[in-house]
Parts: structure tokens; sequence; C-alpha cells
């Protein structure tokens, strides 16, 4: 019920008011009432009435000619029953001629104002109805009234029993209510026939009318007598009547689909409609009154008295009530006698209710509408029912009949005449609803509502039409585009406490405080009833019934707590929708031209009539071809479906709305990583779309749009397909399940298409090539797509992504291919020569690589384009590495082959840097390529030195490159950022200075000459020598390398002892030879707590040597270093004692080289010992060792 204090409003100027409310007006409204709002004090009780005219089809207001005394009523005026330019087009209707109302008549208003229907108004009614609801508790008259209930609206209608019945008669439409009727209300039913004085005072009334617009007051002869006036106007009151009432089974399918034909009887033949706020209600009323210029006022209504009949209540109310809905303010009475005008009296519309003989309060007027309004929104709760309001004439009991319930009882439950109309109204509505761009979702619930009970209403076999699109809006509903995590957000949808009460609730009946409604068993017929006034005198009672508040009509969405529930929800109207269009198409196989006048609201129809650009369908022709597609040139329907029908639009979009609905389900399992199952989907929304492709002849690109988007999820599923193949058994079981609901839909689309325009694309394959493959031809495809009508430039983030994912793809199948020539090379025994099937794998390789890296780059994806051509510069490296010898490994050479390949993927590499830019753009990226050129470097370098291409280059030219190489090689090694590369590039530099030292010292034991070149090379040796210790050290897992290089130290500084002459340099030499050998101390640290840790590791397998179990120490290899460094330790000792010894006897005594002297001989004694013992384990040899060398350096031996 509406808000009370709108009610009451202020009222706006009238000329203001009427702007507002006047938005259907006929150009002669300007002279209507103004529509304004009116508050009226009558008796200290205020009534708020508010009226304002939405339509109106009167012509300007004339004023009422007064008729002199004595005119004579019976004899009719000259223009009696004849159109006038006074009367307008609504004709003799305006005059009151044709009062009767039409059984449908709230149904042809709420057709022409449906934004009103099911919010804002609570009444959708003719003024006649909504008069004789409010007289209830004083007139003993019978009253019969159908209700039916749209969302919070209620539509009354005239329900003429004697008409309906008289019908029955006739036809046998309405027997099972004739029945009811009879057994269990009145059992002695017959045709009430109507007296000759109603015929007389309506033919007096009428005249009385005639003459107050003609302003002649004689009387003038018409054709024929008054009387076969009367008769033939009375049949054709009757003939009208009984056509109105339309046939349920009669009616063919093109003329019932159309809600508005006039057959129907749902035409809106109302003079006037009006919004009329009754204190809190809301009413759209129906008003054929009269209205004249005149008087004190410029509006008046005109009634006709007999002198000798007083007024009493019911005419008063009835007076009241009419000027109130108007808007009039004022009323004029002519009294007569016999016919005869006797005097006219002006009386204002609120001195009415105080009128002699016709008191009543304005206060209990609102009461009864207020109870009776609440009682029937209490009861009337199903939506799509009919419900019969009846009042036996002179009973005080009201009773409430469902009369679906009780026809749904009889064989044809579609024999309630009632039901395409209410069917039809809330199909309207919905669509309504659905139309307004800014519809909150919060009613999402009632246009469900509404439609489910539309569809409920409907045969499915005689109206196909109206339930495919009512199925279509349904799924419309549900939105499918939704991010992910909107799911959480949809339960707004269900908190509106006036949109949703619990489904138990319909049924039960309010509590005795508010309105006895419980049925009484006494009575037979009471047990039929929904609900039972007891007595008319408890409408008068203020809120007896309120119970309004606590019911609603149930109109929660349902909540769909994941995609997958949301999509199947869709797709299940989607099904209904495609069968009631493949149902129409069976039945009608010559197929007539769609009716023009029966609009089907579709979301993209607007769109569709507008075009896309030429040529779009030819360009799509020829993709489908290029792709591939069975169907050449074949873009027709294969059922016989007429483009431009209604079955042809309407299964356009439940095939767009599938394919989409199939597309998410793709997506969300995707997500899932159930890839078998989201390949099945993706299938089904491929399919969908080659079927619409056929059928549709103006191809939107929103549509193309799709397309691209589902080959691009299609391309992902391939992908993570061939990513995933140790899950096969798994995805291929997913992917052969189907549901019964996908099996229908898939039918439905085999009567259109073969349906395999992309059976490529959708394949499970178990090659990982061919399935690599696939999804790089789906992103192709998608991109190709996107160049027509200018896709690119209108969806960039789309293009964006497909040029990505195609990059992606292009390196995956660029690695696939380098990796199989990798496993060739390493299969490649025997031969030297590179296969042809390794140099076709290179090519492969490459062209993947480069076309992904020109993806990449034209969307300016700078760090997938560097790590492109990594991998290109890494495939490089390969193709170096198959080029080297593989026969005798003494002979071979670094060929120019290798060095032309490793210096183009240093190419690649420098290249993948300046892609970059800088580190910060994208710092793993950076640190990787960094790391793979100095590798690169690395290995060139190394290649050269221990390959020497000697035949081909001089040694010096080598050296020169080797050298070049190693320092680019550390330029690109990190060695002081922290990361887990950190302890590699440690590893790689140290390494690096490692094998430079060696070199140097090489070139100084072969080089003879050139002086300055060799002090040159003594320099770098040693400075290469001391770099590569202190990074060794920095290591705790390269303890046999440090060896290495102290122990090569060590040969250096002899190598320069045998060029020294005097003793003191020999000495000085020695001695700093030893401080090296001191120095290795923590090297064999490192070694003995390995060996310790490898020791104290529980034996679980015997047959496992321990130091299998430790890959970093090679014992082997400790042996081999630990005898060369016993063997120096011990040249070394005899040289200083020989050389100290020798400076002794030359020399006075010197306490220090004395002592120095005494502990080398005590070391060099001990080492001996230990040589000696060729039984002595590992651990034991190094514990001497590292005692001795402690004994060294606390000696002084070592000290230079």
């Amino acid at each position: 019920m509406g808000d009370s204090k709108e009610g009451g409003a202020e009222s706006p100027p009238a000329g203001a008011a009427a702007r507002e409310g006047l938005s259907l007006l006929s150009q002669g409204e300007s002279e209507e009432p103004s529509a304004q709002g009116s508050a009226l004090f009558l008796g200290g009780n205020e009534v708020k009435s508010r009226a304002v005219v939405k339509y109106s089809s009167a012509p300007p207001r004339t004023a009422f000619a007064r008729l002199e005394e004595k005119t004579d009523l019976k004899l009719p005026p000259a223009n009696w029953l004849r159109e006038s330019a006074k009367l307008g087009p609504a004709g003799t209707t305006i005059l009151g001629n044709s009062k009767k109302s039409k059984p449908f008549s709230s149904f042809g208003m709420a057709y022409d104002f449906i934004d009103s229907v099911g919010n804002d108004v609570d009444v959708v009614s003719d003024s006649e109805n909504i008069k004789k609801l409010l007289k209830i508790p004083y007139s003993k008259s019978h009253v019969s009234m159908a209700v039916h209930r749209i969302g919070r609206t209620l539509l009354l209608d005239e329900l003429d029993i004697q008409e309906l019945f008289m019908r029955s008669s006739q036809t046998g439409d309405w027997t099972w209510l004739k029945e009811f009727y009879q057994r269990l209300i009145d059992q002695k039913w017959q045709r009430k026939k109507k007296s000759k004085e109603h015929w007389y005072q309506k033919a007096i009334l009428s005249k009385f009318l005639y003459y107050s617009i003609n302003g002649d007051g004689a009387a003038q002869p018409v054709p024929s007598a008054a009387e076969q006036q009367e008769s033939s106007s009375s049949d054709q009151t009757n003939d009208s009547d009984g056509a109105s009432w339309p046939a349920p089974f009669e009616m063919p399918s093109s003329v019932s689909e159309d809600p508005s034909a006039s057959s129907q009887g749902l035409k809106n033949d109302f003079v006037r409609n009006i919004l009329w706020t009754f204190e809190d209600i809301h009413m759209l009323v129906g008003s054929n009154m009269p209205i004249f210029g005149g008087g004190r006022y410029p509006a008046v209504s005109l009634r006709l008295r007999d002198n000798n009949k007083p007024i009493n209540v019911l005419t008063g109310i009835d007076y009241w009530l009419d000027n109130l809905i108007c808007n009039v303010p004022e009323l004029v009475m002519c009294f007569h006698v016999n016919g005869i005008v006797q005097k006219y009296e002006m009386i204002k519309t609120e001195e009415i209710p105080n009128l002699e003989n016709s008191n009543f309060s304005t206060k209990v007027i609102k009461d009864i509408a207020q109870n009776i309004l609440s009682f029937l929104k209490s009861n009337c709760t199903k939506e799509g029912h009919t419900y019969w309001l009846f009042k036996a004439s002179g009973s005080d009991i009201v009773k409430l009949y469902d009369l679906t319930t009780l026809c749904e009882e009889t064989e044809d439950k579609y024999q309630n005449p009632f039901t395409m109309p209410v069917a039809i109204l809330l199909y309207k509505v919905a669509c309504n609803m659905m139309m307004k761009k800014n519809q909150n979702k919060k009613h999402y619930g009632t246009i469900r509502t509404l439609l489910l009970n539309c569809v409920k209403l409907l045969d499915k076999s005689r109206h196909p039409q109206i339930i495919a699109s009512a199925n279509y809006m349904l799924s419309e509903l549900f939105q499918l585009d939704e991010p992910k995590k909107e799911e959480s957000s949809e339960s707004p949808l269900n908190e509106n406490s006036d949109e949703s009460y619990s489904e138990e609730e319909e049924e039960m009946p309010d509590s005795d405080e508010n309105g006895s409604y419980s049925t009484s068993s006494d009575p037979s017929d009471d047990n039929k009833a929904v609900a039972i006034i007891k007595s008319v005198g408890e409408l008068s009672v203020p809120e007896k019934y309120k119970s309004i508040h606590q019911i609603r009509p149930s109109c929660t969405f349902p909540v769909c707590h994941d995609t997958e529930e949301r999509c199947r929800l869709v797709l299940s109207y989607v099904l209904e929708g495609l069968k009631s269009v493949d149902s129409s198409i069976k039945k009608e196989s010559d197929l007539p031209a769609a009716d023009p006048n029966t609009p089907i609201p579709l979301k993209y129809e607007d769109e569709s009539t507008r075009g896309g650009p030429e040529g779009l369908e030819k360009q799509m022709a020829l993709f489908l071809d290029k792709m591939g597609s069975l169907q050449k040139g074949n873009y027709s329907s294969q059922s016989g479906m007429i483009p431009g029908s209604w079955q042809h639009k309407m299964k356009l979009q439940l095939i767009l709305k599938s394919s989409k609905a199939y597309y998410v389900l793709s997506d969300a399992a995707m997500s899932l990583q159930k890839y078998g199952r989201a390949l099945r989907y993706i299938k089904l929304a491929l399919q969908s779309h080659d079927t619409y492709c056929c059928l549709c002849t103006n191809m939107l690109s929103e549509v193309l749009l799709f397309l691209s988007q589902y080959l691009t999820l299609c391309g992902d599923i391939q992908l993570m397909l061939a990513q995933n193949a140790n899950n096969r058994a798994a995805h291929l079981e997913e992917f052969n399940y189907q549901t019964k609901e996908d099996q229908e839909i898939l039918h439905s689309l085999h009567r259109e298409s073969s349906c395999q325009g992309f059976a490529w694309a959708t394949d499970l394959s178990t090659d990982l090539e061919s399935q690599l493959s696939v999804s790089c031809k789906c992103y192709e495809a998608a991109n190709e797509i996107l160049q027509f009508s200018d896709l690119k430039s209108q969806n960039p983030e789309h293009y964006v992504q497909v040029l990505k994912r195609m990059g992606n793809i292009r390196n995956e199948i660029g690695v696939f291919y380098m990796n199989q020539a990798a496993a060739l090379q390493s299969e490649r025994v025997v031969s030297k020569s590179v296969s042809t099937a390794e140099q076709q794998l290179w090519k492969k390789s490459f062209s993947c690589f480069e076309k992904g890296i020109h993806n990449f780059e034209s969307i300016d994806d700078a760090t997938n384009a560097a790590l492109l051509l990594c991998n290109t510069g890494r495939l490089m490296r390969i193709c170096a590495q198959a080029h080297c010898g593989a026969g005798d490994e003494f002979k071979r050479e670094f060929s120019p082959e290798e060095g032309l390949y490793y210096n183009k993927a240093v190419d690649y590499y420098l290249k993948a840097l300046r892609s970059l830019g800088t580190r910060d753009i994208h710092p793993a990226v950076w640190d990787s390529v960094n790391w793979e050129l100095s590798t690169t470097y690395f290995t060139m370098a190394t290649l050269q030195q221990d390959y020497a291409p000697l035949s081909r280059k001089a040694q010096e030219q080598i050296e020169k490159e080797v050298s070049e190489a190693m320092m680019k090689s550390l330029k690109h090694c990190d060695v002081d950022s922290v990361s887990a590369r950190q302890p590699l590039c440690q590893y790689r530099a140290a390494t690096i200075h490692h094998r430079l030292a060696s070199m140097y010292h090489s070139c100084l034991r072969n080089q003879v000459g050139d002086e300055h070149l060799r002090k040159q090379h003594r320099v770098l040796a040693d400075l290469h020598y001391s770099k590569a210790v202190k990074l060794f050290q920095l290591l705790r897992d390269a303890p046999c390398e440090l060896l290495r290089v102290q122990l090569e130290r060590v040969a250096f500084a002899e190598f320069q002892m045998t060029s020294q002459n005097s003793n003191v340099g020999k000495l000085k030499t020695l001695s700093g030879a030893l401080d090296i050998m001191v120095r290795t101390k923590h090297a064999f640290q490192l070694i003995r707590k390995e060996l310790v840790e490898e020791f104290d590791q529980p034996k679980s397998d015997e047959s496992t040597p321990a130091a299998d179990s430790s890959p970093s120490l090679n014992r082997e290899e400790v042996v081999k270093l630990l005898s060369i460094f016993e063997s120096r330790l011990s040249f070394l000792l005899l040289q200083s004692i020989k050389l100290l010894s020798s400076t002794k006897k030359k020399t006075s005594s010197n306490t220090e080289d004395d002592a120095v002297l005494k502990t080398n001989k005590q070391i060099y004694s001990q080492l001996l010992r230990a040589t000696a013992n060729k039984n002595a384990a590992l651990l034991e040899r190094i514990d001497i060792l590292v005692h001795l060398l402690d004994q060294l350096a606390r000696g002084g031996g070592g000290v230079q």
C-alpha cells in the first residue's frame, strides 16, 4: 500500500499539476479538470483525495444547457444518439449510454499504463466497481467481481454471472462454474430480466444529457419511435456486452497472441483514465462520467433526479465518489416529475455527505476502502489465479473463491477465459520492467515471478511465441558476464523485505486480531472459499483487516552459489524456449508470415535493425571457409524457418544465450582445472555459435567478438591439456560425458546446422604437438576475427590478450621443437654431421620464436619479448653445440660454425637486454637474461681455451679472444646482489678468474723473449689467482676448486723460483708458497666436515657407498689433490730446509731462521712418516695435514 503522506501532500497549482500528470493527453484535454490534489474537510473528518488525469479522449468541455421548466424529457431531442463535434470520438459513451463495464476493462487500462502495474498502483478498475465495493456495507444488492493479482497490483472486473451463464448455455464454456454456483450458492438460479422501469429511466437520462449539450430545449421528431430507439439501444448494449467475452477455444493463435486485439474486448474504452489517490490507496480508475462547464466552477457533474424519490445514502456515496475520482468540485442536479423538468440545484462536492436523507461518514468510507483492499491483498496471493469476490443479494456475507483452482479440477484447465489476458499482462509487465535500462537488480525477483506465472498459465501448444519469449527473458535475468566475485553480492536481492517472504506464509490464515478469515465449517460452500467476511459491518471497523503489510507476493530471486548453478538455470530456460520454437515450426510446416503487430522485445533487436558494416557476412564466410568449415556457403536454416519470422528471431537470441552460458561454464571449469569438462563446454559454445552464424542474416560485431573470446578460451584449454598430459584419462572421461539437457539443446541446434564449423578446435587429441598447434590456430582465428569491422580498435583489451596468448603459444611450440632438436642431438653419437631432421626442427622453432617476438613487440610487451629473445639465444646455443665435432676429442677444435651460432646467441641476449632497457622494469627477467649471456660468453671462451682452433688462428689471437670473452662473461655475472643465483655467480666468477690465471700462467711458461709481456702476464696471473681464491673461499661447497687454485698458485711460485738466482729471493718465494699452503687449511676443514657428515649418516643401504650420497664431494678428486698437496708440501719444506741450512753456514747464526729451520725439519719428518703409511684413511690423512699446517703457521715457516 502506498505511503499515506503522499496522498496528503500539498496540492500544486492547478496548471503545474496538470502538466505533471497528463503524459498521454489528447488535444482536447486542456479543458478537462486540472489534475490537482484536493483535501476535503468534512464534518471534522479529513479525507485526503488526489486525482491526476493520465489520459482523456473527451473533447473540450462546453457549458451545460439549463433546460426550461416543463421540458418533457420523454420526447427525444433532435441530436439524440447522433454524432456531434461537441461529443468528439467517444460518441455516446461520454453521455453514459453504455454504462455497463466490460469484463476485461481493467486489463485494457493495465496494458495502456503498464508502468504503473505491479509496483506503484494498488488497484486498477472501472470507477463503477470501486463504488460498488465501497457501498457493500450500505447495500443489499449482490456483488460479483473477478480479482487478479499482478505484483502489488489488484485488477478488479465485474463478473456478470447472468451474462456468463447465458453464454454457458449456448457454448458450454463455463459449465463448471455454473454447476458450482448452482450447487453451492443458488440452486434455483434463473436469469433475471431487467424491468421496464429500468429501460425507461435509462432512456430519460440519455435524452436529458443530449438536451443539455444541444442547448435547444425544443423536442424534434426523429425517424422512429422512442420505444424502438430504447429497445435498439438496449439490444446494442446486450450485443456488445456479449461479444466482449472471448471464447477460450475458437481463437486463432495469431489473434490470441495479440493482447491489443479489439475482438478480445481488451481495449481501454474509458473516456478518461485517472490516477486516484484516496488516503494511502493508489488506484488507476477508468471513468465515463460526463463533465460539463458552467456554474461557479470550471467543471460540474450533471445528474437527473426524480423529485418524488429522495436521495438515499447509496446515491449520495455514488455522486460523492464520482466527483472525487474525476476531481469535480460541484454537482448540478436537475429534478423532474414523470419526465417533466422541475428545477436545478447546485451542490458542492464536500457538502454531498451531509445532504438530507443521505448522511454518511467519509471516515467510514475510508475505513471500508482500506479494509476491503487489505482483505483482497491478504487473500489473493497467487499471481495468475482468478479470484471471485461474491456477495449474494440481501446477504451480509462476502466470500472469496479461487476460480483457477476450481477450474483445474475440471477436464480442461484452459477453460478460464481470464487465463490469456492475465498471462499477457504478466508478460507485458515483466517486459516493461526488463526494458528499463537502469532497472535495479532488486526487481529481478519480481520479474522472474511474473514470467514464471505467465508460463504456468499458458498452453505450450497454443502460445509458443509468448512462452519462448518469456523463457528468453528469464534467461536474461541471470547475468552471465559478472565478475567471479559477484556471487557474494547477489545476496542483497533477497534482503529486500518488501519483495520476499517465505513460501509457507502464502497459505497461512491471519490471526483473529487481524480479522476473521478462518473458514466456517457449517455451510458446505465455505469449504471452497479462500476467505470469508462474516459480516459486512466488519468493514466499517477501522483497521479490522490490516494484514497487508505482512503478506507480499513471493518474489525472491534464487541465490546461485556458484557460476555453474547460474548457467544451468539459464540453459534450462533456453532449452524450454528452444522447445517452444521448434514445436511451432513442426506444427506450422508452411510457416505463415509473422504477424507484424506482435512485438517481441528482444535485447539485440534494435542493434540488428541498424545493421553491421557491409561485407561482414562475406568476411565471416571466407573466414569459416579458411577454418575448414564443412558448411561452405550454407547460411540458411535446415528446418525451414523463414528469416524475419518470430521463430527465426527468437531462436537466434536463445542460441546466442546458450553459447554465452556454455562459454561461462567452460571458463569456470577452466579455473577449477577441469580441462576435459572445459573443452566439452567450449565445444557446445562453438556449436551454438556456428548454428547462429548459419541462421543470422545480419551479423553483429558484438557476436563476432563473442566468437573471438570463445576461440581464445578454447586455445587456453588446449594448451592446458597439452601441459597436463598425465591426467589425460580423467580429462577424456569428462569430455565425453553429456547431460540430457545438453543433448536436447544440441538436438535443437542440429535442426538448423551440422555444427561442424569449429570441430577442428575442439578435438581432444593425445598428441602434444597437435594440441599445441590447435591451440595456436585458435588464437590465430580469434585474432583474425578481430581484424573484421575494426573490432581490434573497439576492444583493445581483448586484442592485447589474444596477441599475448599468440606470443605465448608460439613460445611454447618453439620450446617444444627446440627440446626435440636437443633430444635428437643427444641421441646422435656416431655421425658428425647435423641431420636434416635437426635442421628442420631448428627452422620451425626459430620461426615460432620470431612470430612470437613480433606479437609481443606489436603490443609493447618488452618483458615477454625479452624472454622469447632469450629462448632464441638458447636455440642458437643448441645449434652451436650440434656443430661441435663428435669424433676424436684430441683432434677437436672450436669450429667456425660454433663461433657463428654462439655469436648469434650473444646478439639475441643483447637484444633482450635492450628490449628491457633497465633492470628496474623486470629484475627477475633481467637477471635471467644476464646470466644466460654470461653463460654464453663463458662457454664460448672455455671451448676456445680447451679446444683452441690453432689450425686457423695464432695462439696470441686465441688468448686475446678468450680473455675478452671471459671478461664479458664476468661483466654480466653479478656477484654482489643477494639472490638465489648469487652462489652460482660467485662460482662462475671464481672459475673465470681461475681459468684466466691458468691461461696467463701457461703463457708465462711457454713464452720466451719479450720481458715486458712476461711481466704483464705474471702480474695478471697473480691477480686472477688471488681473486679466484677470494671467491672460492666465500663458497662452502667448492673446497676442491679452492685447493686446486691454491696448488696452481704454489706451482706458479715454484715456476718463479726456477728463474731466481739469489738464495734470499728463493727463500722469499718459498716462504710465500708455504704461506699459500697454510691458507689451504680452510679447504681441508671443509672437506673434513663433509667427510665426517658423510660418515655419520645412517647406513640405510649397505650396498650404496657413502660417497654416492654426497654428490658435492668427489672422493677420487680429493685423494688426487691430497697426494699432489702432500708432494708439493714435502718439496717446499725440503727446499726450505736446504736453503736455510746453506744460508746458516754462510752467515752468522740467526735465531729466527734457526727456529724456522727446526720447525720445518720436524714438519717434514712427520710428513714423510705420514705419507709412508699407505693404508691411512682419507680422514686420517686430512687430520694429519691440518695438524701439520697448524704447526707450520705457528712455527713461522710460512712467514715471508
